[in-house]
């Protein structure tokens, strides 16, 4: 008799590699984010979708403060079409960042999530920031 584990057949190798491959596509994760951060990266915009108090408490560094209810069309007109916009939320227990990450597909933008949010970059060890005034 097969464990729980086997019992169920995987995936054939291409069609994981698939899987996978869209995933990642969809995805980055709080270590590479740092990484990228701190190497000074600009092949991306990284947005703090929690509200605006939320970001003035803590946020990742470079991050900037754009609450997913305030996406729009015309919001988004402030950075070229093809921009990568990579965004999150509080942490895995918030949909905010997948809001986002969905306004922002239905505007035609590629957008990325952080997996984790600032529990994923709390868990990690990182660094956050944190600003007395809230920008609009």
């Amino acid at each position: 008799m097969p464990s729980r584990v086997a019992a169920i057949a995987p995936a054939a190798p291409s069609a994981a590699a698939k899987h996978f491959a869209a995933k990642l596509a969809l995805e980055t994760d709080c270590w590479d984010m740092h990484e990228s951060v701190k190497s000074g990266a600009d092949d991306f915009v990284l947005l703090d979708v929690r509200g605006r108090a939320a970001y003035a408490r803590a946020h990742v560094p470079g991050a900037l403060s754009l609450p997913h209810a305030e996406i729009t069309a015309e919001r988004m007109m402030a950075w070229p079409h093809q921009t990568l916009f990579v965004v999150y939320c509080a942490g895995p227990h918030c949909n905010g960042a997948d809001r986002a990450a969905l306004k922002l597909a239905e505007l035609g933008r590629p957008a990325k999530v952080m997996l984790g949010g600032m529990t994923g970059w709390a868990d990690e060890g990182f660094a956050f920031e944190a600003r007395e005034e809230i920008e609009a």
